[in-house]
C-alpha cells in the first residue's frame, strides 16, 4: 500500500460542535471516546474510555503500566478538581541500596529500579467513581474490542514503534507481545493484542484489585523480581491517588489552571506570570526573534526554579505560592536582557528577603475532562510482565540521587512528574475557556505557554494554535538547547543564535519533539465548541 512521505503539514480546519468532542492523538481512540458520549456518558467516562483505547493503538506512549493526571471542570457547578494518579517508588528502594549496588549520579533509564507503581488504573477508576456516570465495563469496552479485533497501525506511531524494538526484545520476555513477531507492525498493518484485552477484561469485571492486589500485581511483581527490582506486594496493594486543588494564574483576563507538584505545570504557570511582566505587546510578532527570545529566557527561568523546587509535596515543602506571585515574578522578569540570551540562568529564591498521551473532552452539558496518561519514554522501561500487553514506565528516571534535593528519591516518595493537563477559565465569571494540553516530556509547559499565546494572546482559533511552528528548550534545563521548527524564518533562526541562543533546526519525524497538543475551546456566548489536534500526531478531533 503506498503512502506518501511523513512532511507534517497540516491543513486542518477547526471542528465545531454544541453536544460534546473529543480531541487525542489516535482516530480509532477519538471514536472510542465518542462512542461512549453517544451512549450517555460525560466528559469522564469518554476521557477513560479514549485514554483506555489509547493504551490499545499507541502502546509506546501510555498505558496502564504508567500514570495519569487529570483536571475536571463541573458544567454545572463550574468547580474543578485536580487527580493526581501518579505512583510511589517501592518501600525497599533506598539511596544506600542504590549505593551499594554502584549506582552513581542517576539511575539508568530502562532498569528495574526506575519502575514506580503504576497510577493510571486506579485514576481511571477514581475519576469514573467522582464523576463519571457510566461503569467501568461498559466504558472498557470499545478499548478491549480494539485489542482483540485489531486496528490497522498509524504512521507516526509505527515509525515510533520500530525505534522501540531493540528495547522491547532485550527488557523482558513478555516483551514480545508488543510486537509482531520480534518486529514492529507496518504502517496499516492490523495489530491485535489478545493479552492486553485479556488484561482490560480482569480490570472492567472484577475492579481496581485485579491490578493491585491479584493475577496482574502478581504477574509485574514476578516480572520486575527476575530482573532485579525491589517492588512488592505490598506497594501495589498500598498505592491510592489523591484529589488536589489546582493551582492557577490569570494571564490576559484567563485564569490557567495546572495540577500541583509533584507535576511540572508550575513551569507554565511561573513563565506566563515573567511574560506578563515583560510587556508582550512591545515584543514584536508572535514568531519574531525578540518575541521568541523572550520566551526562551522566560522558559529558563521557570525551569531553573522547577527543576530545583519541584518534588512530592508531602515529602518536601514546595514554595507554590511564592514561585506564583507577581512580585517574584517581577525579580525574575529584570534577568531578562533585550539583547542577548542571560549566560547564567540560576534558580531564585522565591521567599521574602529574610514517546505521552493528552486528550480532551468536553461533553455537550458543560463539563470537561483534561486528560494525560503517561509510560514516560517510549513504552517506558520497555519491560512487559508476561501475558499482561503492556509495558511498565520508567517515571523513577526523574529521581535526583543527592540526598538534600527536594526531589531525592525515597521509600513511598513519588517523583518529578512531566505529565500535565491544563484548563482555562474566564477570569470575570469562571465559565470554561478551553481544555488543552500538549504532551511530550518537559516540552509540555512549554508548549502550553506557547499554546496559551496563540489563543490568549494572539486570537487563534485551537487548530491554528497547534499548527503554529514552537521551540523547545531541550531537557527542560536552563542551559539546554534551544530546538526551533521548521516553518519559523531562517532569519530569526540566524537572530536567535547571534542573541547567544544555542539553536538548531528540526524537521521531519524529529517535529515530535515539540509535543503533540490537543484544544477544545468554548465560546463563551453561544456555548459552542471547537477544537484542533496537533499536526505533529496521528490524531484528530471529533464532534458529535
Amino acid at each position: 500500500m503506498p503512502y506518501s512521505k511523513l512532511i507534517f503539514q497540516s491543513r486542518r480546519s477547526p471542528v465545531f460542535s454544541v453536544r460534546g468532542i473529543v480531541a487525542a492523538s489516535q482516530p480509532l481512540a477519538v471514536q472510542a471516546g465518542v462512542s461512549i458520549l453517544e451512549k450517555g456518558g460525560n466528559a469522564a467516562d469518554a476521557a477513560v474510555a479514549t485514554a483506555a483505547a489509547l493504551n490499545v493503538t499507541e502502546p509506546g506512549s501510555t498505558g496502564l503500566g504508567g500514570d495519569c493526571f487529570a483536571l475536571f471542570y463541573d458544567g454545572v457547578t463550574g468547580r474543578m478538581s485536580a487527580l493526581n494518579g501518579s505512583g510511589r517508588a517501592p518501600k525497599a528502594l533506598t539511596l544506600e541500596l542504590l549505593s551499594s549496588q554502584g549506582f552513581g549520579k542517576e539511575l539508568p533509564k530502562y532498569h528495574p529500579h526506575v519502575v514506580t507503581v503504576p497510577g493510571a488504573c486506579a485514576g481511571w477508576f477514581d475519576l469514573i467513581e467522582r464523576h463519571g456516570t457510566l461503569s467501568m465495563r461498559e466504558t472498557l469496552a470499545p478499548a478491549i474490542r480494539l485489542a482483540e479485533e485489531g486496528f490497522p497501525v498509524a504512521p507516526i506511531t509505527a515509525h515510533g514503534w520500530q525505534g522501540s524494538i531493540k528495547k522491547l526484545m532485550d527488557s523482558s520476555p513478555g516483551g514480545r507481545e508488543l510486537t509482531v513477531e520480534g518486529r514492529a507492525p507496518h504502517v496499516g498493518e492490523v495489530f491485535r493484542n489478545p493479552t492486553l484485552s485479556r488484561t482490560l477484561r480482569l480490570i472492567a469485571e472484577q475492579g481496581r484489585k485485579a491490578y493491585y492486589e491479584g493475577e496482574i500485581a502478581e504477574r509485574i511483581i514476578k516480572t520486575l523480581s527476575s530482573l532485579g527490582g525491589v517492588m512488592s506486594l505490598d506497594d501495589l496493594a498500598a498505592h491510592e491517588s489523591t484529589w488536589d486543588e489546582p493551582i492557577s494564574t490569570v494571564f490576559e483576563g484567563v485564569r490557567i489552571h495546572e495540577c500541583p507538584p509533584n507535576g511540572q505545570g508550575i513551569t507554565a504557570l511561573i513563565a506566563l506570570n515573567i511574560l506578563t511582566e515583560c510587556g508582550l505587546d512591545d515584543l514584536g510578532a508572535p514568531l519574531a526573534s525578540t518575541r521568541l527570545h523572550y520566551l526562551i529566557e522566560a522558559l529558563r527561568l521557570a525551569f531553573a526554579d522547577t527543576r530545583h523546587y519541584v518534588a512530592d509535596p508531602r515529602c518536601t515543602e514546595v514554595p507554590i505560592e511564592e514561585l506564583l506571585s507577581h512580585d517574584y515574578a517581577r525579580k525574575r522578569a529584570k534577568l531578562i536582557r533585550r539583547e542577548c540570551a542571560n549566560e547564567r540562568i540560576e534558580r531564585g529564591c522565591p521567599f521574602p528577603s529574610s514517546d505521552t498521551v493528552y486528550l480532551s473532552v468536553v461533553d455537550g452539558k458543560g463539563n470537561a475532562c483534561s486528560f494525560i496518561n503517561s509510560n514516560y519514554m517510549a513504552f517506558g522501561t520497555g519491560i512487559v510482565p508476561e501475558g499482561l500487553g503492556f509495558a511498565l514506565q520508567n517515571r523513577g528516571h526523574n529521581f535526583c540521587l543527592e540526598p538534600k534535593h527536594p526531589n531525592a528519591l525515597a521509600p513511598g516518595k513519588r517523583p518529578y512528574h512531566t505529565i500535565i493537563p491544563a484548563m482555562a477559565t474566564w477570569e470575570e465569571d469562571g465559565s470554561l475557556y478551553a481544555c488543552f494540553g500538549v504532551m511530550g516530556g518537559f516540552m509540555q509547559p512549554q508548549g502550553h505557554v506557547q499554546v496559551v499565546l496563540g489563543l490568549v494572546h494572539d486570537g487563534l482559533n485551537p487548530q491554528d494554535a497547534l499548527d503554529r511552528p514552537r521551540l523547545c528548550i531541550e531537557g527542560g534545563t536552563p542551559a539546554g538547547e534551544v530546538a526551533i521548527e521548521e516553518g519559523i524564518d531562517a532569519n530569526v533562526f540566524r537572530e536567535l543564535s547571534s542573541m547567544g541562543h544555542q539553536v538548531r533546526m528540526v524537521s521531519g519525524y524529529e517535529r515530535s519533539l515539540f509535543g503533540r497538543g490537543q484544544i477544545i475551546l468554548r465560546d463563551p456566548v453561544t456555548g459552542v465548541l471547537c477544537a484542533g489536534s496537533d499536526p505533529r500526531a496521528d490524531g484528530s478531533a471529533i464532534g458529535l
